[in-house]
Formats: structure tokens, C-alpha cells, sequence
């Protein structure tokens, strides 16, 4: 009995010290839920890949040994955005499958291993697309263009993705693989300045005669309301018919804009601007983005580049704008070709051999009319051997047969100089003596050669010769009439390109489409 007692306190003990435990016990924290981790990559199968017949994406995956590349989350949504944010580079976030990538994100966590494998194949391969029309544009300039001449720009799909990758700056790297050419990102802010502006629903205007300051004209109304709409204006409580001064001013900003002569006076010209549409200059902006994916990456250290439309030849190095000279290009009828090239040589006192377009066009009508054309245009004929032959013997079955050089001198067509460069269209920069066309503001009036205002001092600058070739020394070499050929040592690139719209503090610039290619291009990227 005294041991079953003894037994009885010691169990009683334990208890009591077993629940005071409990009471002073730390409270055990509740779960935490866990970080969900990447998804593993899977296996794809060749299968797969062998339906969609696309020999880039099938070399990506065996590269990978056909495993998935996007298990990380954060890529999957930096590469996201980069899509549904296209539209800021010019282009259409339909074109990589941003609908069904989305809804493959959205059940991300119970994705199946072949639904998986599906989601990573298409946004590879609609990465892929991406990257293409980032570097290369949409459309294909040299089946568009017979007078285009820029090379594609180079690069390894497949293997930016694998360096993508590996990178810890995503966002930062695809930034890099978009056109970085100041007047690109120009572009790009005149798309985002004209996206804000509201819908207009202007109707056309249209005039009889010029308006001029103090002029009423009840066209006036509908001229001021699309002046403030473009912000040339300040917004008005009431506007009235009368040409005053402040929508003078506010023309003059209109006209500048738009590449016209800043003059106030409202003619056809300044009316055909501002019948221009906000989705007619959104359009003119987006075919002007898809052109300029189209152009030169590397455009060199120091180059010379010339906007057909804008009659502009600036010299450029290292990024800094050195020098700006007019130009005049070639007319509708016979362009002035798009190309990239290097300067190789200057000729002073050139000769001048007419080429065939301008000898049937041109010379042989002249020669018609007056018999006595050559002789005042100081054009010699050759024969095929060389020889030369008595203007006298021309005639018109044989016209064709006969080569057409003008002598150098102040009447040469190509002036006094000429700056060439390698080209399968046979043009080049020139001298011209015609001086006076360099006054107008429309100057599409060559042949396809471009004319160079001032262009002894570009010259001068580009031979970089203080002692020998200097303009005191070239003045002498051309008063020789003496032809001489100078090579320009330094690498000097040229960029004869064409582009009608950008930006440029914050406000919209266009320029006339004088070879009518912009809309045509608007349309062509919507097919």
C-alpha cells in the first residue's frame, strides 16, 4: 500500500511539471508559405518544332538540347512588356502573340510539362520576330526599292537570345538592340507627342487667293482652330475671319515646322499642310520608324549624312554636328538614290561625261531645237575610239553612238568640284553653276547627282591638308582648269538617306514626301 502511495506522488510530480512547462513554452509560429521557385525547365519535342517550320527556331532549341529557356518569371515579364510596349518603336504588339503568351502566363502555376514547353517555344519565337523588326524593320527595303542600296543589318538571332539570357540587365540589353541614331529617338518622341493630342475632326480648307496680315476670310476660322490644335496657336475664347498679327506669327511657327517659307503669307502650300490629318502624320511617323530600322547602325566616327526631303547635307564626328550645307536632289522622275558609301576622292575642274538618261532625255532634244548646243555648252563627242568628232557630223541616227564630255570651267554642269564615292547608280556630290537654285526652298531639281552648296570649304575640310590643299591652293588649281584628282585619306562615310518626319525640342517637324513614299510604306506595313 505504502509503495502504490509513493507511486501515486511521483506520477502526480511529473504532471504538474510537465504542464508548467507548457504554460512558459515559446508559442510555436505558424507556416510560412513558402517562395514559389522558377519553373524547371522541360524537355520539348522535336515534333513541336518540326510543325512550325522555322529553321531559326528549330537551331535555338538544339542549341538548348531542347530544353525550355524561360523559367525565370521576372525575363518572362521583362520580354512582355518589351511587346505590348512596341507600338512606341513603330510596331504591332499583334505580331508577337501577346494575346495567347498572356493567357499562358495566367495559369503559369498548373501549366502541364507540354503546355510548358508550348508557352516557352512561342515566346522564343516570337522574341525572335522581335529582335528582326528591331534590327531590320518589317518590310524589306531591297524588294520595296530598285534605287535603295543599304546592306542588311547583320545579326545573329539565336545567339543575342543566348547572350540575353546570361545577362542581369535584361531590359537594359534590348534596349541596346534598338536603333540608337539620334534622329530615331526623335522619332520616337514625336509618335509619344502626337499620341497625346486628341481626335481632330477638322474639314478641309480651301482658298482662292493668298491671305495675307489684315486680310478677313472666313477660311481664317477653320486656319486658326487647326493652328491651336497644333499648338502654333495659344487657345482662344472666341476666334474671328481677320489676319492679325499673332496668327501671323503663329503661321511663321507652322511654316518653319514644315520645312515652307517662313513668310506669314497663307498660300497652297502652307494650306496643304494643314490639311494634314493627326492620323495622316501618325502614319507619316510610323513609315518613317520602319525606314530608319532600315538604315546604317554604325554609321562611322565621322560622316557626312544627307535627308533627300529636308535638302540638308550635315557632317557629323563623333556625334557632334562639324558643318551644314544645302543641297539639291535629284527630281520625282529621276531620284536620288538611298545608299551608304565611303568619300574617296575630290576632282577639281571636272569633266563631265553625260550619262545615257540626260543624253536621251535632255541633250539630244536640245541639239534638235538648236544645232548649235554643243558648241555653247562646250560638250565634245567621241567616238568609240576616242577620236574626237566635228559637231558638225552629228546627227540624229547616229547620236547614240557618240560619247558626250563637257570641258571643265565655270559653265561645267558639275561646277568645280566633284567628291565621289563607290556606287552601282553612278552618283556623287557636286559643285554646281547654277548657284542661284540654292535660293529656293523646293530643291528636287537634279538628275539624281546630289549638288553641294559652298562645297570648296567642304572640300577643303575633307582633303585635311593645311599646306598643300588649302583654299588659297585649290583656288589656284582651279583657276589652272587643270582636272585633278585628290584622294581623301581620313575614312569619311556618306549616308544619302530620306526621312520626312522627327522632333526636335518637343515639337512635331515634317517635311514634303517629295518622292510620295511614305504612305505607300504606311500601307504596305498593314498588309
Amino acid at each position: 500500500m505504502n509503495k502504490f502511495f509513493v507511486l501515486f506522488l511521483i506520477f502526480n510530480v511529473f504532471s504538474c511539471e510537465k504542464e508548467a512547462i507548457k504554460k512558459h513554452a515559446t508559442p510555436t509560429p505558424a507556416p510560412i508559405a513558402a517562395v514559389q521557385p522558377e519553373r524547371k525547365e522541360v524537355l520539348i519535342d522535336s515534333v513541336l518544332l518540326n510543325t512550325l517550320d522555322n529553321k531559326t527556331l528549330k537551331e535555338f532549341y538544339k542549341s538548348t538540347r531542347y530544353k525550355t529557356v524561360w523559367e525565370s518569371k521576372e525575363n518572362r515579364k521583362i520580354i512582355m512588356e518589351q511587346f505590348l510596349n512596341s507600338e512606341k518603336e513603330g510596331l504591332n504588339p499583334a505580331d508577337y502573340n501577346t494575346n495567347k503568351l498572356q493567357k499562358y502566363e495566367r495559369k503559369i502555376a498548373v501549366l502541364s510539362h507540354k503546355e510548358m514547353a508550348n508557352y516557352d517555344v512561342l515566346l522564343t519565337q516570337s522574341f525572335q520576330k522581335y529582335i528582326s523588326h528591331l534590327a531590320n524593320g518589317r518590310l524589306n527595303p531591297r524588294k520595296l526599292y530598285s534605287n535603295w542600296d543599304l546592306k542588311e543589318n547583320k545579326i545573329d538571332i539565336n545567339e543575342t537570345i543566348l547572350q540575353l539570357l546570361k545577362s542581369d540587365s535584361l531590359a537594359e540589353k534590348i534596349e541596346l538592340l534598338k536603333p540608337q541614331h539620334l534622329v530615331y529617338k526623335r522619332l520616337k518622341n514625336a509618335l509619344k507627342i502626337i499620341t497625346t493630342l486628341p481626335k481632330d475632326v477638322f474639314k478641309k480648307i480651301e482658298i482662292k487667293n493668298k491671305i495675307v496680315l489684315n486680310d478677313t476670310n472666313s477660311s481664317l476660322i477653320g486656319i486658326k482652330k487647326r493652328l491651336i490644335y497644333w499648338k502654333d496657336l495659344p487657345s482662344k475664347d472666341s476666334i474671328s475671319s481677320i489676319y492679325d498679327s499673332e496668327t501671323v506669327e503663329a503661321i511663321k511657327k507652322f511654316q518653319t515646322r514644315h520645312g515652307l517659307a517662313a513668310d506669314g503669307i497663307i498660300g497652297k502650300g502652307t494650306i496643304a499642310s494643314l490639311n494634314f490629318s493627326k492620323k495622316q502624320r501618325s502614319e507619316q511617323i510610323m513609315a518613317n520608324l520602319e525606314r530608319w530600322k532600315w538604315f546604317p547602325r554604325a554609321m562611322g566616327n565621322e560622316y557626312l549624312i544627307i535627308n533627300i526631303p529636308d535638302y540638308r547635307l550635315t557632317l557629323v564626328k563623333n556625334q557632334d554636328t562639324i558643318r551644314i550645307h544645302k543641297v539639291i536632289v535629284g527630281r520625282a522622275k529621276r531620284k536620288t538614290p538611298v545608299l551608304s558609301s565611303k568619300l574617296t576622292q575630290a576632282i577639281f575642274n571636272p569633266t563631265w561625261t553625260v550619262p545615257p538618261t540626260i543624253l536621251r532625255e535632255d541633250v539630244i532634244p536640245a541639239i534638235l531645237k538648236n544645232r548649235n548646243y554643243l558648241a555653247q555648252t562646250n560638250i565634245k563627242l567621241y567616238d568609240k575610239n576616242g577620236n574626237v568628232v566635228p559637231a558638225s557630223n552629228w546627227r540624229l541616227s547616229n547620236a547614240n553612238s557618240y560619247r558626250y564630255v563637257q570641258s571643265p570651267g565655270t559653265f561645267n554642269s558639275l561646277g568645280m568640284v566633284k567628291l565621289t564615292f563607290p556606287n552601282r547608280f553612278s552618283v556623287y556630290l557636286h559643285d554646281t553653276n547654277h548657284k542661284e537654285f540654292f535660293t529656293k526652298l523646293e530643291r528636287s531639281l537634279s538628275s539624281g547627282c546630289v549638288r553641294v552648296d559652298n562645297p570648296l570649304e567642304l572640300t577643303e575640310y575633307l582633303l585635311d591638308d593645311a599646306t598643300y590643299w588649302n583654299l588659297e591652293k585649290i583656288t589656284e588649281t582651279l583657276q589652272s582648269e587643270e582636272t585633278k584628282h585628290i584622294n581623301i585619306k581620313k575614312q569619311v562615310n556618306i549616308h544619302i538617306l530620306y526621312w520626312t518626319a522627327w522632333s526636335e525640342k518637343n515639337t512635331l517637324i515634317f517635311r514634303d514626301d517629295i518622292y510620295n513614299l511614305d504612305a505607300d510604306l504606311y500601307d504596305k506595313l498593314g498588309k
